[in-house]
């Protein structure tokens, strides 16, 4: 298994941090993005739970599918949207007029686009631009659950300076943890004090998850004096591949299991501060 120190990581030139500076960043605290260094850690899941969940508390929240080229939150949610993100960046419609509703969640969406390009094919104003119609439109709901497409390319960083808090998931594998870390990184270098929060997703049990995240804190704090707190552990449940299957919400389908009520928790934690 990777140690600790094991996950710092050498960056090509183009995405070395002061390459990656933005000017002018605007950010707003009622938006949490969902960031991972790598796919397949059950990001996108995360944000329609989590979503749903602020939602159950009363919260008006958006959920925004940023990731252009492999978006599905409205393939997880079964939902046809007649307009989406592709719309917004084509310049037909503006970003306010691609909302839709997922009633039965009682929250609303802005769905991506499969197979229309990704956030990194945008010309830099354009990118901009977006970013700056999602600040105005957050200022519609108490929540805004950005969620974006794994990797830590400079468009996905761009877009993530938009929140007020950083929800970065990470699994067990090595893989997923390195990846993790650069994210940091790389973010950090871009944007002092960003608040980083870590989410282990799919652990066999608390304790595993308390040890992956352990590695994660010890990396950053070795070599980039941070400390990310642990925003929660969502356990390892068959019930969640379930849910995805039957696209819709695990709040709907299995309310009462295991990772629904690690969601949730992590939801009440984000809701009263840290």
């Amino acid at each position: 298994m990777t140690s600790p120190t094991q996950l710092s990581v050498s960056l090509p030139p183009t995405l070395h941090p002061a390459a990656g500076r933005h000017p002018a960043m605007r950010h707003a605290n009622n938006i949490i993005c969902i960031a991972s260094g790598k796919g397949g850690v059950g990001k996108t899941w995360l944000a329609v739970t989590l979503s749903h969940a602020l939602a159950r508390l009363g919260r008006r929240t958006l959920l925004f599918d940023g990731d252009l080229g492999l978006a599905n939150v409205d393939v997880q949610l079964g939902l046809m949207p007649q307009r989406d993100l592709g719309g917004v960046v084509a310049g037909h419609i503006t970003l306010a007029e691609a909302v839709s509703r997922f009633e039965a969640g009682g929250f609303d969406i802005v769905a991506g686009s499969s197979g229309t390009g990704t956030l990194a094919a945008l010309p830099g104003p354009r990118l901009l631009a977006l970013r700056d119609d999602l600040l105005v439109l957050s200022g519609r709901y108490d929540r805004v659950v950005l969620d974006l497409g794994a990797g830590i390319d400079d468009a996905v960083r761009l877009m993530a300076d938009a929140a007020g808090t950083l929800l970065l998931v990470t699994t067990d594998e090595p893989t997923a943890l390195t990846d993790a870390y650069a994210f940091i990184k790389l973010t950090a270098a871009s944007r002092q004090g960003t608040d980083f929060r870590i989410v282990v997703n799919l652990a066999a049990t608390p304790r595993e998850g308390e040890r992956t995240y352990a590695k994660l804190l010890k990396a950053c704090e070795g070599f980039l004096q941070l400390s990310p707190q642990l925003a929660g552990i969502v356990r390892r449940d068959a019930r969640v591949r379930d849910a995805i299957r039957s696209q819709t919400s695990l709040l709907i389908r299995h309310p009462t299991t295991e990772a629904a009520a690690d969601v949730e928790a992590i939801v009440a934690r984000l809701d009263h501060g840290p």
